[in-house]
């Protein structure tokens, strides 16, 4: 439909006035009008003085409907897709923040709250095969303990396992490579609690024969203790 015939038929439906006192009358005397003679008021088809009020009043109501109807129609038209842009544009989809990489151990302090913690290579380590070593110590029970060890992809290292000094079953435990180092992952379950004491956290591998650098190695524990975090760090100097 072109804008022409649109604005004509807008015109037309908002000029339209029905002649209201007229319907009116035209009611009345139906009400009042007597049937033709000859004709039982209680035939079968005999259209009752309400039933004529009734229609009456029905046609009114539709003049009426099919006047607001076309107004409505008229002023329609096409969508507005211009103000349907503006309306999604207006509630966008924000994209979630990225998250922080977590500090790593250099970054950390070894004593935190009720943390205390040191990494080391074991003695018992050879030129084959090693064993990194993350202590911890904490004061205080503990609801919520993560703790990373990481050790570098220098010299073919590959993992033969790990193990801590507390219950195996209330850990979830991992190890997989990430970003150039050996990740071993120790996550304290949900409902699960550490006891005040000290503790013992190894990951153990295989490397090439001879000494291996373990400068580039390092551990983080995060810790929730009464309510409140607490997180320590460190790394590795010593080789083997």
């Amino acid at each position: 439909m072109d804008d022409d015939l649109r604005e004509r038929l807008h015109h037309a439906a908002t000029s339209h006035r029905p002649d209201r006192e007229r319907m009116l009358a035209r009611i009345e005397r139906g009400m009042t009008e007597e049937p033709p003679a000859g004709r039982s008021l209680r035939a079968p088809h005999a259209a009752k003085p309400w039933l004529r009020v009734v229609g009456a009043t029905a046609a009114v109501c539709g003049v009426l409907a099919v006047g607001a109807v076309t107004v409505v129609s008229a002023g329609q038209g096409e969508p507005d897709k211009g103000r349907a842009g503006q309306q999604v544009a207006a509630d966008p989809v924000s994209p979630a923040p990225a998250s922080q990489a977590p500090s790593r151990g250099g970054a950390l302090p070894a004593e935190n709250g009720p943390l205390w913690s040191d990494g080391s290579v074991d003695p018992h380590s050879n030129r084959y095969w090693a064993q990194s070593n993350v202590t911890l110590r904490t004061t205080r029970p503990l609801s919520a303990l993560t703790v990373e060890l990481r050790v570098a992809l220098n010299g073919g290292v590959n993992t033969t396992g790990s193990w801590r000094s507390l219950p195996e079953e209330d850990f979830v435990a991992s190890a997989q490579e990430e970003d150039g180092f050996l990740v071993y992952r120790w996550t304290l379950k949900p409902g699960r609690n550490v006891r005040a004491g000290t503790y013992t956290f190894a990951g153990q591998y295989n490397h090439a024969e001879g000494v291996r650098d373990a400068g580039r190695d390092d551990y983080t524990a995060r810790a929730r203790a009464a309510g409140e975090p607490a997180s320590v760090g460190g790394d590795f100097s010593e080789s083997r």
